[in-house]
């Protein structure tokens, strides 16, 4: 694929490099001649020294040509129009990172849309959702968020109390944003079946509105204990993400910042978090904020050695489990031997989720449920695909394949029989691997057309 970065600093030469140990076609733009010049004596890439946000920078890049373009220079404004530019001059798929919260918050104004791009990604956003997932189910990994955040998949374990038992999951009467996706029994994961009973101790994966999905948790009298009590170092915009959605569900929430003014933002932006003037890396301050009582310790105050050693001091003063945001390759192998239970990587969250966008077609992205070899494919919907020629009940799909939730127009919903998919669509459809190509052969246009 030929693929353009917009962006030499630490996340866009990680990028870069990534794309090139894939094989791919890689131009990296930077206004600065230092990163282009050490980019391209680390890299094979083409580099160009300019401005992102320049026409004729962009089209000496080849951006009219361009699978996919990714914007991810320090400053948001020159990434939103730089990707939006690069849509409009040709590029198949457009991706900007952005900082500030407000360009993600759909309740004002829509950006994504506005300016006509594919993808708004947050890097401090995406490694909060990280940490949430590892607070929420220690050990394993919770699949994703598609459609810009507006469908959800979450994996969850039933409780032997659990009242849902042993009845057919049309009977169950969940919402009609939700569906249950998967099964998992006795090791094995399979696509769940309207027909499908669940059994006390299953594993299963409910896909639908966030909101809807954690709501929809209680039925299943989810085993969650007592309410935990989380401490995060740290409240830059990964530590507050992080403390937003935990805060929602069943954590009670601390939050240690060492800057005044910031501490000020964060206690009128947070709900029920309590906000502390303190700087966690000093060991007096953790043991006066008794953090050894904490059942997590999240340590994301945007400094490696900060991280490890506030996690030590918790670990040390009796939190049960340490979390800590560490960038740097060489810590990797260092972290679990100072008692750091769950690292988490920006760059390696990053590049996760680029790679889930490299896809041709209409697959937006797509990752697979643990343990199992089925697919979890994002799709949009194209004008003249044989997918919209016919109602869902009639449509000529594989078996073992589930179109989990349908979201159109910001609105979603699970896709009945009656419905008829339309254009501008986007699915999160559930299927086998080897059933990949004859189920994606219904999103693609004959040649003829």
């Amino acid at each position: 694929m030929r693929i353009v970065v917009l962006g030499a600093g630490t996340v866009g030469s990680s990028i870069a490099e990534l794309l090139c140990a894939e094989g791919h076609g890689v131009t990296v733009v930077d206004s600065d001649p230092a990163n282009t010049r050490r980019i391209n004596d680390e890299l094979d890439v083409l580099t160009i020294t300019g401005s992102a946000s320049q026409s004729s920078v962009l089209f000496q890049a080849g951006i009219l040509t361009a699978d996919i373009c990714l914007a991810v220079t320090g400053e948001d404004e020159v990434n939103i129009v730089a990707a939006s530019m690069a849509k409009a001059m040709g590029a198949r798929r457009s991706i900007a990172r952005v900082y500030a919260p407000v360009f993600r918050d759909l309740s004002t104004f829509d950006y994504q849309s506005h300016f006509g791009i594919d993808r708004m990604l947050s890097l401090e956003h995406l490694t909060a959702m990280e940490l949430a997932r590892a607070c929420r189910h220690p050990g394993a990994v919770v699949v994703d968020h598609l459609a810009r955040g507006g469908i959800e998949i979450q994996e969850i374990a039933l409780s032997n109390s659990c009242t849902s038992v042993r009845k057919p999951l049309r009977d169950l009467g969940l919402p009609s944003s939700i569906r249950i996706g998967s099964i998992q029994r006795n090791g094995r994961v399979r696509i769940a079946d309207a027909a499908d009973e669940l059994l006390p101790g299953d594993r299963i994966s409910l896909i639908g509105r966030p909101a809807d999905v954690e709501a929809v948790k209680s039925r299943f009298h989810v085993d969650s204990g007592n309410r935990q009590r989380v401490a995060i170092a740290g409240g830059g915009e990964t530590g507050y993400h992080l403390a937003k959605t935990l805060e929602k569900e069943r954590f009670s929430v601390s939050l240690l910042e060492a800057e005044a003014g910031r501490c000020e933002e964060l206690a009128n932006q947070l709900d029920s978090t309590t906000v502390i003037h303190a700087d966690a890396t000093r060991r007096a301050v953790l043991e006066e904020e008794r953090i050894g009582g904490n059942d997590i310790f999240v340590a994301c105050t945007g400094d490696d050695e900060s991280n490890i050693l506030a996690g030590v001091e918790a670990r040390e003063l009796g939190a049960k489990r340490i979390l800590a945001v560490v960038g740097r390759p060489d810590y990797a192998n260092i972290v679990g031997k100072l008692g750091i239970d769950f690292a988490v990587s920006e760059r390696e969250v990053m590049a996760k989720k680029v790679l889930s966008f490299l896809n041709v077609g209409p697959v937006v992205s797509r990752t697979a449920l643990a343990g199992s070899d089925i697919r979890v494919l994002e799709i949009e919907v194209h004008e003249g695909v044989p997918a919209t020629k016919a109602k869902v009940a009639e449509l000529p799909l594989p078996p073992r394949c589930l179109l989990a939730a349908m979201s159109r127009q910001d609105f979603v919903s699970v896709p009945s029989a009656r419905d008829q998919l339309a254009p501008g669509d986007t699915l999160a459809v559930l299927v086998e691997q080897d059933l990949v190509d004859p189920l994606l052969a219904l999103f693609q246009r004959s040649r003829s057309s």
